[in-house]
């Protein structure tokens, strides 16, 4: 287990002599981190950590689902960044992922099916994921996205928050959302539109396409794309070259570079994690969850005719899809309101403050609020 600053943190059953993970003492003592963070209970570590030289390289170590973001690996994502931009030994990061199926694919969507019926808890895990995008855009130092495998959904909105992206040229890029019940709006809807161009970026978020590596270097979502056996070599020359450059000029430069994403990023994010939070619970979240788990096609045409139907609202939608009553009909749930109680109109939850204007369960207006 890890014991604060210096400490070796290996997987269990790693062999012996392989290098451990250490943390990196930076120009001034600091309190060890949280010991939950870059960890999943049973203290496996989901995010490793080494410096070589003058290269720190950060690793999502979840091969097993395909480097997918649950909230430790958040965590760890942006705790690691920034041991690396307060150590003035580092001069270029790599951002990669374990093994070679998955540079990342996003959102852990077991974690994510919680928020089914918790989806305020989306909340608070769309603001661990916002912290690790914004220590990796933030380091002061040149960071390269090492693609090492399938770039999915977060896992594209990883490697956009990188300066320059080097990608193996057997794997692709690809955005989810609109098929499976997500807005990807992470990074996504703020940057592909500056990097590839505004109908590149409709076309591959709209569409949900695989897009071949050749394909990115042409559209230039990517700097180099090289054979798999060489993608080491390639990823060891582009730090070469960056640390060939004087730090505290790239450190002003990375900041005018980034004028643009940082406007589009804050004029948005904070109403796309409200938005994703209202959304967090609905009939296409639900059946975008429901088919990845059952391990077939989404169905689009029966979502569209249930949430075409006659319905006071969504949430019923959303309950009646799933083949249950909606909140607001369920008489266990009615059972336990009080006298005086304000609930929801429209989905019956609560009790709501009397003050609330909008329902922080399904979004909607309160009547008379």
């Amino acid at each position: 287990p890890e014991s604060g600053p210096g400490a070796d943190i290996a997987r269990p059953g790693r062999r012996a002599g392989r290098p451990g993970i250490r943390h990196v003492r930076a120009r001034a003592a600091r309190p060890p981190g949280p010991p939950e963070v870059g960890r999943r209970p049973g203290a496996i570590v989901t995010v490793r950590y080494a410096v070589s030289g003058r290269r720190a390289t950060v690793m999502i170590d979840r091969p097993e689902v395909l480097n997918a973001l649950d909230r430790a690996t958040l965590d760890g994502l942006a705790l690691r960044f920034g041991e690396a931009a307060n150590d003035d030994r580092v001069g270029v990061v790599v951002l990669t992922g374990a093994g070679e199926r998955a540079f990342c694919t996003g959102a852990d969507l077991t974690e994510q099916e919680v928020f089914l019926d918790r989806p305020n808890d989306y909340w608070a895990w769309m603001g661990h994921f916002i912290a690790a995008i914004e220590a990796i855009r933030g380091c002061p130092k040149p960071v390269v996205a090492r693609l090492n495998g399938m770039v999915v959904g977060g896992g594209n909105e990883l490697n956009l928050a990188c300066d320059l992206a080097v990608m193996a040229d057997d794997t692709y890029i690809r955005h989810v959302g609109p098929s499976r019940g997500s807005l990807p709006a992470g990074g996504a809807t703020q940057w592909l539109p500056i990097v590839v161009g505004d109908r590149r970026a409709r076309e591959i978020i709209l569409l949900d396409r695989e897009v071949s590596a050749a394909t990115a270097l042409d559209w230039g979502w990517v700097n180099r794309v090289v054979p798999r056996s060489e993608l080491d070599a390639a990823v060891d020359d582009l730090c070469a070259e960056l640390l060939a450059k004087m730090p505290e000029i790239v450190r002003a430069t990375k900041a005018q570079l980034d004028f643009w994403k940082d406007l589009s990023w804050s004029l948005t994010i904070r109403h796309a994690r409200d938005w994703l939070t209202l959304h967090a619970g609905s009939a296409e979240v639900r059946e975008g969850l429901a088919a990845f788990r059952d391990k077939r096609p989404v169905d689009h045409e029966g979502l569209r005719a249930t949430l075409a139907s006659p319905a006071p609202d969504e949430a019923a939608a959303a309950s009646r899809h799933e083949g249950r009553e909606p909140h607001h009909l369920d008489a266990s749930h009615a059972s336990h309101r009080q006298p005086g109680d304000r609930h929801c109109p429209f989905c019956g939850r609560g009790p709501l403050p009397p003050d609330t204007v909008y329902c922080g369960y399904c979004g909607k207006p309160q009547l008379g609020a």
